[in-house]
């Protein structure tokens, strides 16, 4: 085996912990479904949001993101883009206070407060976005199991591991084997435990990766020190500014990076970023995808708390990541003909093990066994977070609303134990059919969101939007994003599923259209309770005079400019928390020195346009 003996012992001590965080904490879950589900809205901000980011730093989206630091530099901060990454910034400055408002358990509790309880439609609309919630739930629980088990493979040699196993395993299915293994671990602790679990597991894998992040980084400056020469990389892999194309020329040096750029499909690099900031600019108006991030936002004990948490995410995640995503792709330049036979696969340079090998090959014992468990916990995290997301429509959104709404609490907590069970043995199986983790994070981000992003965009902005035109538009999005899915994996469609989304978006803004005519609009006083309750900008002039019929001292939001302001803010003070770990590991000083002005004067800015203001709307 790879590990030593004090590596085990950190990566055995954590598993134990972890189980025992759940078994002391079943009681206090059980008392209720809030309790349960929610942490009884009863945990503070800083705790909620380091538990949100813990959860953002899975395993498999930080070997995406070495392979990409690794290949594209400097411009690998864009990528992230992807996701989009900032929308987090679009929650910190409004939209969290907004969603916290609704006092709902899950977004589609929350589709009451905004069309009501009754109508044409709001059946249709709840089971959609369930069915929504379900699909992006089980394929994020995909996409980790798949990364988890790349990376536990090269610690732990299937050759050690055989003997000890009554049963054979095929070659190709050993990384899913481990992937079993440790969901297990996982889905025993979170689904006992529930939220407040949950949260305390987040709490001790956050130092524990906090640790390894800034231990990675130091090793890295000081070998990169003394080696005394420039990395062996293409001229503008340090500048993370970009034209039309990136002029990122691997040849004589790593060849097959030249390769994953032309298969990766980011050689057009202006057009990409185009696209991807478009597509992400409406994915973040919309608010939150129906999953843990949401549900951490459901869980804070007030709107305003709510927006703090989102705010302490991007401080308090991008900066420790992205010491190890930097400290390990120094590391893999530096001694990169070391690690190249680990990273080699029938099908050429897998860029994606850069992560493990180089862990493997360079970290001392002890350091290697608070990553490795740090680096499992983030996984075990982001499923316990996702599976928490999943219980949650399924009991409070299908069980308790259709089958049984009259069930005791008893029996409220032992249905969420069970579909805790059935959510983990259908990601697993999901899991197994899963080529590589680019494949399924493209077609969450870029596929199966462009189904949710027309509806939900409007749900916050067009009075006249209804619960049929939230079905028909995510119904819109959904089925072709489907199909999308089947055509790509049966090749019978080529590229980026990013830019088969504007054909997604426009099918779903015409289905929300169409759909929102074809019935009558939602109920004047729900609209009225909804606009006085939430305070949202936008075309919500009838609603207003109503209003003002009932309440003439009542004044509209018209924070919309400032809004916008301080997320653009938000966005370039995001980029400056990224790059500022990596200016220090690589030593570059004046870049470190303007960025860290720039970054600071935003502080000093949002803490007078954003912080002293979230009271206001």
């Amino acid at each position: 085996m790879k590990l030593r003996l004090p590596d085990l012992a950190i990566l055995i001590a954590y598993l134990i912990t972890m189980v025992i965080i759940g078994w002391v904490l079943r009681k206090k879950a059980r008392q209720n479904k809030v309790n349960y589900l929610l942490g009884g809205k009863s945990l503070p901000w800083y705790m909620l949001g380091l538990s949100d980011a813990s959860d953002m730093f899975d395993i498999s989206g930080t070997m995406w993101m070495v392979s990409l630091c690794f290949v594209y530099g400097m411009k690998s901060i864009w990528i992230p883009w992807l996701w989009p990454v900032f929308n987090q910034v679009f929650l910190m400055v409004y939209l969290s206070r907004w969603l916290r408002r609704s006092n709902a358990t899950t977004g589609a509790e929350w589709l009451a407060t905004r069309f009501g309880r009754s109508g044409p439609g709001v059946r249709a609309s709840h089971n959609i976005v369930v069915a929504f919630a379900l699909l992006s739930c089980l394929g994020f629980m995909a996409y980790g199991f798949v990364g988890l088990g790349k990376f536990m493979q090269i610690f732990i040699p299937w050759e050690s591991v055989r003997p000890y196993i009554p049963f054979s395993v095929l070659p190709s299915y050993v990384p899913h084997f481990y992937g079993i293994v440790f969901t297990l671990f996982a889905m025993f602790y979170s689904i006992l435990g529930g939220m407040h679990s949950i949260v305390l597991g987040d709490v001790i894998k956050y130092v524990l990766m906090t640790i390894a992040c800034i231990s990675i980084g130091v090793i890295a400056m000081l070998r990169l020190h003394q080696q005394g020469h420039p990395l062996a990389v293409p001229h503008s892999w340090f500048n993370p500014f970009f034209g039309w194309r990136l002029h990122l020329d691997w040849k004589g040096i790593v060849d097959d990076a030249n390769k994953k750029i032309a298969a990766d499909g980011f050689s057009l690099f202006g057009i990409f970023f185009m696209m991807m900031s478009f597509k992400g600019i409406f994915a973040s108006l919309a608010g939150p995808a129906p999953n843990y991030d949401m549900q951490k936002v459901l869980s804070t004990r007030s709107p305003e708390e709510a927006s703090k948490m989102s705010g302490f995410v991007s401080i308090i995640l991008l900066p420790v990541r992205y010491s190890m995503i930097i400290g390990l792709t120094v590391l893999a330049l530096l001694y990169y003909n070391t690690i190249s036979s680990d990273l080699q696969t029938p099908d050429g340079t897998d860029f994606e093990k850069i992560l493990p090998a180089t862990i493997n090959s360079f970290l001392p014992v002890g350091l290697m066994g608070v990553v490795l468990t740090g680096l499992l916990g983030a996984f075990m995290g982001t499923f316990s977070g996702t599976l928490n997301a999943a219980q949650a429509y399924l009991v409070n959104d299908i069980y308790l609303k259709y089958v049984n709404p009259a069930a005791s609490n008893r029996r409220t907590i032992s249905m969420n134990y069970l579909a805790g069970i059935i959510v983990v043995i259908t990601g697993i199986v999901l899991g197994l059919f899963v080529r590589d983790v680019n494949t399924v994070l493209q077609w969450i981000v870029s596929g199966l969101y462009g189904g949710y992003i027309a509806p939900n965009l409007l749900k916050w902005h067009w009075w006249r939007f209804n619960a049929r035109g939230f079905f028909w538009g995510m119904l819109a999005g959904i089925l072709p994003a489907i199909a999308l899915a089947v055509l790509k994996y049966q090749n019978v469609l080529q590229g980026l599923d990013l830019y088969y989304w504007p054909v997604l978006f426009l099918l779903s803004i015409a289905g929300s259209v169409i759909g929102s005519y074809s019935a009558p609009p939602t109920d004047m006083d729900t609209l009225k309770t909804f606009y006085r309750t939430v305070r949202p900008w936008g075309l919500w002039k009838p609603v207003h005079q109503q209003v003002l019929k009932d309440d003439p001292s009542f004044v509209a939001n018209s924070n919309f400019r400032r809004n916008m302001f301080n997320i653009a803010l938000g966005i370039i003070a995001q980029l400056c928390l990224t790059l500022l770990p990596m200016y220090v590991v690589l030593g570059l000083k004046m870049p470190l020195l303007i960025n860290s002005a720039l970054l600071l004067a935003i502080i000093l800015i949002l803490k007078k346009t954003w912080w002293n203001r979230l009271k206001e709307y």
